[in-house]
Parts: structure tokens; sequence; C-alpha cells
């Protein structure tokens, strides 16, 4: 393929890459091509873990680089710390990506990697991601982005290389999950994941979220699925998994997954 020969081509330019790693389909492409590419030497993968991140993607991305023999470090975050961040302000994103890399920039450079890079691609581009100011305000660079990779183009080539991650849903942090305005707190975080890993448990695949209306959950799910779900037994099934994980009450969002459905909701340009 034309552009990841480009992305080859960008990466031995620079030799040594660090690379923001989330485990989810773009950061995950991103640092199987750059081991292939560059060496197990001359890259790293590093995690940022903090309560907002799903732990079942942790899993996933320590997996991944297991199997692919890319080089991971882990390192904590404390965004929840940061009142800014924990006020859920419609920039939430950009306070979260300046603890972020204001902590695995340095780390990077530390192990003398000079170019940190993200899997941010050409879609994401014209959606409303304050985090990428942060992420210009301390030089991370967007290979796929920059070369045009597009999230289908990701999945197909991911799926070439043999990558499990091509058909994964996306899966933005779980801050994601609660209104702008509405406190971040651990709880509140682990509320949300308990509700969301019951559903899968119970059968529900690709896209899903549990939405955070204090004791109202609202779930969405792809809407190529809604029919199957909307049997009265399987609904009830649904409810009882959510209102095991704390919540008092459950609505299923008749509309389907929407992603950023919570930006649609206060008006977010670019959601």
């Amino acid at each position: 393929m034309v552009r990841e020969a480009a992305l080859e081509q960008w990466l031995r330019a620079r030799a040594r890459v660090a690379i923001g790693y989330s485990g989810g389909v773009d950061s995950a492409y991103l640092a199987v091509v750059a081991r292939r590419t560059l060496g197990s030497d001359a890259i790293l993968a590093i995690i940022g873990r903090s309560a907002s991140y799903p732990a079942e993607q942790w899993e996933t991305a320590r997996r991944v680089a297991h199997d692919f023999g890319v080089p991971v470090v882990e390192m904590d975050t404390e965004e929840l710390a940061d009142p800014r961040y924990a006020a859920n302000p419609s920039n939430r994103c950009y306070f979260c990506k300046t603890e972020l890399w204001g902590r695995l920039v340095p780390l990077a450079r530390s192990r003398g990697f000079d170019t940190v890079a993200d899997g941010t691609n050409a879609d994401d581009l014209g959606d409303y991601r304050p985090g990428a100011k942060a992420a210009a305000e301390h030089a991370v660079a967007s290979p796929l982005a920059e070369l045009g990779f597009t999230k289908a183009e990701i999945r197909e080539r991911s799926r070439a290389l043999g990558l499990p991650t091509w058909q994964q849903p996306s899966s933005p942090c779980l801050s994601s999950r609660l209104p702008y305005g509405t406190g971040v707190t651990a709880e509140r975080l682990q509320q949300v994941e308990r509700a969301e890993a019951a559903l899968r448990r119970l059968g529900v695949t690709g896209d899903l979220r549990v939405r955070y209306h204090d004791d109202l959950a609202r779930i969405e799910i792809g809407r190529d699925q809604l029919d199957a779900w909307l049997v009265p037994e399987r609904t009830e099934a649904l409810r009882t998994a959510v209102t095991g994980a704390g919540f008092a009450r459950v609505a299923l969002d008749l509309r389907g997954f929407r992603s950023g459905s919570l930006n649609v909701l206060h008006g977010i340009e670019g959601a």
C-alpha cells in the first residue's frame, strides 16, 4: 500500500520513535508498523494508566504488544487530581492530554526518543478534539493524520497485518460517558465501566456506551443490534445487568449508538 510505504519512510527518517499507546485501532497499527520498520530497539510504546482508561482496553494493549513484539512501558497519570479536568468542562480532553503528554514526552526523551507520536488519524481532524491542542504544545507528531490515513484504511491495513484490533470498536476514555458539567470521579467512572463490562458479558458486541446521567444509565448499542435487544426478556436482561452496576434506572436509546452524542447534547461544534 502506497500510504503504508509513506509511513515506513516517515518512521525511518526519524530513526527512533516513542508512541502514546492506548491499544486502540490507530495506536496499535502505528506501533506494529513502527516495530516492523524500525525494530524493537528503536521504538517504545508508552501506556498512560488512570481511572479513565478502561481495563479491557489496557488488556488488549498489553496483548497486542506482546504478540507483535512491541516494547512497552507504563506510567500513571493523575488527570483526576486536576480540578480543571474533574469539573468536566467541554475542553476536558485538553487537560487530560496536557497531563498525559506532560509526563510521557519527558519519559520518552529520558530514554533517548526525540520523536513522540500519537495515533490521530485523518478523520479525527474534522472532529471536536481539544486534546489536539495539548499534543501540539508538546510537539507530538501525528503521522497517520499527516499522511492521510482514514479509520477505514487503518482497519483494512490492520486486518492485513493480522492485528486483532482491526474490527475493535472505538473506545474513548470513560470520562466521555459523563455529560459536560458532571464532575469526573473515580467512583462514577468505575460504575460506568462495571455496567459496560456486564453488558459485554451478556453478549452485547460492537459499539457500546453507557451514558451516565446521575441515577439513570442510557445505553447506546449499534443500530444493527437494536431489534435483537428489544425483545422483552432481553431488554429486561439489559436492565438487570446495568442496575447490578449501581444504576437505579436504565434506558435503551432507540436511536442507537452515536459517536459524540454528548457533544451533540451540549451543542459542541464538530460533534
